[in-house]
């Protein structure tokens, strides 16, 4: 085909950092689980590598807040993008945007960020194991193989508490119903009366994957879903002899109290400790600010930005989501993220603050 008959196009592309976009619908999938579709007012087209996530910049009674959620949608449907959740009983979170986040509202969203992808582990058959709301990851991983026609054998396995609770059922189905390169199996905890079910019930186990996938050994296994469901998959798959370097979870999400606690100990312990020497300590200075501190050994960034009061934004404190990445001016840090920033990121400059500690005096824009 002559070159004259393709016009380029001109619409932005999504790449990682605080983007404003507007609530377009909202869909509700199963009695406690929403769907929030997003768009810009400006066109962009929203790719990202099935199974990332985005951080929501929100404001709650005041307090701001940042909280990260998989994309639930495919970037085969490149000018929106959807996150699925589920209202949790006592969840802050959760509750306010079931409740206060409505059709026409704008927020501000980081990413899309996450080692967690169908992308980086091409295999020609997948395995995808989900639990509860663990399913949006691999749903947006499925979906993208089902509508970009993929020669991917897809086996996919999801747990739910009940019938009621199966979120995507319908769709899953359809999907299931259509191709012959994707095999459909739910897992029912339990089921209420008036709640017919006749597919596997209890939890999953040896018995039921073999009967699943057979071939599950030679799976490339995506797995997602409540902490011990990840527990008991990778102790299943482990006392297979499953070649592990073919297993991938998803693991963001808020950093667990004692985390935190152990991280602010630590910081105060490096601060007082009377045996530093003050040869060993680095300066940090924010140069937007023309604030500075000189930090012990094992101190992040975004400790010493605290204690000069600067408080860079950040949601999971594990180098996952992204959201407190700041430019490096001069200086070097060691970094130990955990997907939330990507290669061309770190060679233009940037670094995430929560997680990358001194080696000398540094320079940071902010």
């Amino acid at each position: 085909m002559s070159q004259s008959f393709l016009s380029p196009v001109n619409t932005q592309t999504w790449a990682n950092g605080r983007h404003l976009v507007r609530v377009v619908k909202v869909i509700q999938e199963t009695w406690d689980v929403r769907t929030f579709c997003f768009m810009a007012d400006q066109p962009i087209l929203f790719f990202f590598k099935p199974g990332q996530f985005v951080t929501l910049e929100l404001e709650i009674d005041g307090v701001p807040i940042m909280r990260s959620y998989t994309i639930s949608s495919s970037p085969s449907v490149p000018y929106s993008f959807s996150i699925t959740i589920k209202r949790v009983p006592g969840g802050k979170v959760s509750n306010w945007l079931h409740d206060t986040l409505h059709e026409g509202q704008e927020l501000a969203v980081h990413g899309p960020v996450g080692l967690f992808n169908a992308i980086d582990f091409p295999n020609p058959k997948i395995l995808y194991l989900s639990g509860g709301v663990g399913i949006t990851p691999v749903m947006s991983m499925a979906r993208w193989y089902y509508d970009t026609n993929a020669n991917v054998d897809m086996v996919f396995v999801h747990s739910s508490r009940s019938p009621k609770d199966i979120i995507y059922h319908r769709e899953l189905e359809q999907m299931a119903s259509r191709i012959n390169n994707f095999a459909l199996h739910i897992v029912c905890e339990k089921h209420g009366l008036g709640e017919p079910w006749a597919g596997y019930r209890g939890y999953l186990n040896q018995k039921m994957l073999e009967l699943m996938a057979p071939d599950f050994m030679e799976r490339e296994v995506f797995c997602c879903g409540p902490t011990p469901y990840m527990s008991a998959v990778k102790r299943l798959l482990e006392a297979n002899g499953f070649n592990m370097a073919q297993y991938h979870e998803e693991s963001f999400g808020a950093t667990p109290p004692e985390a935190r606690a152990d991280a602010v100990e630590q910081a105060e312990q490096a601060a007082d400790a009377p045996d530093v020497d003050v040869a060993d300590l680095h300066q940090v200075e924010f140069t937007d600010t023309g604030k500075s501190i000189r930090v012990a050994p094992g101190e992040t960034v975004h400790a010493a930005a605290a204690k000069l009061g600067l408080m860079i934004p950040k949601a999971c404190g594990m180098g996952i989501c992204g959201t407190c990445k700041v430019m490096k001016l001069s200086g070097e840090v060691e970094m130990e993220h955990n997907g939330g920033i990507t290669d061309d990121d770190v060679d233009e400059g940037y670094i995430l603050a929560c997680c990358s500690v001194p080696k000398g005096d540094v320079r940071i824009e902010y």
